[in-house]
C-alpha cells in the first residue's frame, strides 16, 4: 500500500479529533444522560474529522452499536474530500455508560488506515468474540484459541509469560453471556477483572505491556473489534476474533450475507498493512490515560497516539483554552 500522501501530521490531527470529542463528552460525566452525552460527542467528532485533509470512509459506524443513525454511520464520508483516501473506524465515546455514571475507563478513539485496508463486516454484524494479548504473549495466541477451552489458552499465555496460570489477570466484560466463560477462567485458576463497559479500552489495556492485565477474552462489539485491531498491530500484540451473533435478527442477517460465523480473523486480517494510525483521549480516568480536567477557562487532556509503521507510542498532554476551542 502507498503511504499517506500529504498527511505528515495526520497523527496529530487525529489526536485533535479525540481531544475535542473528549472535551465535549467530559461535560456530561456523572450527569446520567446517555443520549445527550452521545449526541454532543458525535457532533464534536464529526466537526473535527471534517477539518482533516483526507477522503475518509467510515468502515463500521455508530448504527451497528446503537441502532440509530448519525453522520458517523458505516459508509459515510468524513474529511475535506481532498488528500489521501482512507478507511476510518471510530467511537466518540467508548463507554458512554461509564461517562454518564462517572465511572473510570471511558475514552474517545479513532483509527485510520489506507482505503481498502480495513475489514468490512457483513451487514447486520454487531458482536464478535475476541481474544487480545500484548507483545510478550503474541506468538502464543493461535486461531485455535478462539474455539478452545479458556484453560487451554490461558496455559499457553502463562507458559510464554513464565508465570503460573493463577497469576494471570483476565479482562472480561460483565455480561450475562459471559457467565460460562468466567466459570472456565476461574476453574483454570486465573483471576478475572470484570468491566462494566469500555470494550475498546479493555482491548487497548490488554495489548499494552505492563498494565497488569494479561489477556482480554469474551464477546464485544464489532466496531470495537476493528478499533482494537488497529491498536493491537501498532503495539505488537496479537488478536483473534470471529463474529458471534447475539440475536435471531443478527443470525438471520449473517445467513442472508452467507457469512461463516466460525471464520477466524487476526488483527492483520482485520487491518492490512502497516500504515495505520490510532488515537485515543481519556474522558474519565483509565489505566493508560488521565481524565479530562476542567479549570475555569482552561482544560487539560491526556492522549495516546500509535503508529504501526514505526511502532511509535506517544503520550500527549495538552492544555486547551476553552473559549478559543469552542469558537473553532
Amino acid at each position: 500500500m502507498a503511504e499517506f500522501q500529504g498527511s505528515r501530521n495526520i497523527g496529530l490531527d487525529l489526536v485533535r479529533v479525540t481531544e475535542t470529542t473528549a472535551l465535549a463528552a467530559g461535560r456530561w460525566v456523572g450527569l446520567g444522560s446517555v443520549v445527550d452525552a452521545h449526541k454532543v460527542a458525535t457532533d464534536a467528532m464529526v466537526k473535527m474529522l471534517n477539518t482533516m485533509e483526507i477522503d475518509g470512509r467510515i468502515v463500521v459506524g455508530e448504527e451497528s452499536r446503537l441502532g440509530d443513525h448519525s453522520e458517523l454511520d458505516s459508509g459515510m464520508s468524513v474529511g475535506s474530500g481532498r488528500g489521501t483516501a482512507v478507511d476510518v473506524v471510530l467511537d466518540p465515546i467508548d463507554g458512554t455508560a461509564l461517562v454518564v455514571k462517572g465511572y473510570p475507563g471511558a475514552i474517545s478513539v479513532v483509527g485510520v488506515a489506507n482505503r481498502g485496508a480495513m475489514w468490512v463486516p457483513p451487514p447486520g454484524a454487531a458482536y464478535m468474540s475476541k481474544i487480545v494479548v500484548d507483545r510478550e504473549a503474541a506468538h502464543a495466541l493461535v486461531p485455535e484459541c478462539l474455539h478452545a477451552p479458556a484453560g487451554w489458552t490461558l496455559a499457553l499465555v502463562a507458559r510464554v509469560k513464565k508465570k503460573p496460570v493463577r497469576d494471570l489477570m483476565v479482562l472480561v466484560l460483565d455480561r450475562p453471556r459471559h457467565q460460562d466463560l468466567i466459570k472456565e477462567i476461574r476453574a483454570a485458576g486465573a483471576r478475572v477483572l470484570l468491566r462494566s463497559d469500555g470494550d475498546a479500552e479493555g482491548a487497548l489495556v490488554a495489548a499494552t505491556a505492563g498494565t497488569g492485565a494479561d489477556i482480554l477474552m469474551g464477546i464485544g462489539g464489532v466496531p470495537e473489534g476493528v478499533i482494537a485491531a488497529c491498536a493491537v498491530k501498532a503495539l505488537g500484540g496479537a488478536m483473534v476474533a470471529c463474529l458471534a451473533p447475539q440475536s435471531d435478527e443478527e443470525r438471520e442477517a449473517l445467513q442472508v450475507a452467507n457469512f461463516d460465523t466460525r471464520q477466524i480473523l487476526t488483527a492483520s486480517e482485520m487491518v492490512v498493512g502497516d500504515d495505520i494510525y490510532f488515537a485515543a483521549t481519556g474522558i474519565t480516568d483509565s489505566v493508560l490515560l488521565k481524565p479530562v480536567r476542567y479549570n475555569g477557562p482552561l482544560a487539560e487532556t491526556d492522549s495516546l497516539l500509535l503508529r504501526t509503521a514505526t511502532r511509535t507510542r506517544r503520550f500527549i498532554q495538552a492544555e486547551h483554552i476553552l473559549d478559543e476551542l469552542e469558537n473553532h
